[in-house]
């Protein structure tokens, strides 16, 4: 988004954190979020909101690895778990064997500005090879232990 918080992208996504309507709407139930309707999405607050309690839904499913959540915060979940190596990979590598060039490119851009912003707010410089660390290889049922799978 850019930062912008009516941006809506060609395919449907809305907002300062890029929201596709049918996962706001499964987070705003997910989260308890009463009555809400699609519009809300492009309420900044609201948008925020929901985009961060679904990044952390999708954390919590991805072993918490930053360099998988951004994959499928872009790409979908099961996109992320399923391009997941048989082994123990770089996080570099796993992000340069993406598929699509547009999720490759927003995990690239997403870890570069963390490993930016967190030198800048927290004071701490870290490389980026440390920050994208090893993706765990696949195991066939991570992430579906609670029987829902995310949008």
């Amino acid at each position: 988004s850019r930062f912008i918080t009516n941006a809506k992208s060609t395919v449907g996504a809305s907002g300062l954190m890029q929201l596709m309507p049918a996962t706001a709407r499964w987070v705003a139930k997910k989260i308890g979020l009463r009555d809400y309707h699609p519009g809300q999405v492009n309420d900044t607050e609201t948008n925020v909101l929901l985009g961060t309690s679904y990044m952390r839904l999708v954390l919590e499913s991805l072993d918490n690895h930053p360099v998988l959540a951004s994959a499928a915060y872009n790409a979908g979940p099961g996109r992320a778990r399923n391009w997941r190596a048989d082994r123990p990979l770089e996080g570099a590598i796993y992000a340069e064997t993406i598929p699509f060039s547009e999720t490759r490119d927003y995990v690239k851009k997403v870890m570069s500005n963390s490993v930016y912003y967190s030198a800048l707010f927290d004071g701490k410089p870290q490389s980026l090879k440390k920050r994208l660390g090893v993706i765990p290889p696949r195991t066939g049922g991570e992430g579906r232990e609670k029987g829902e799978e995310l949008p």
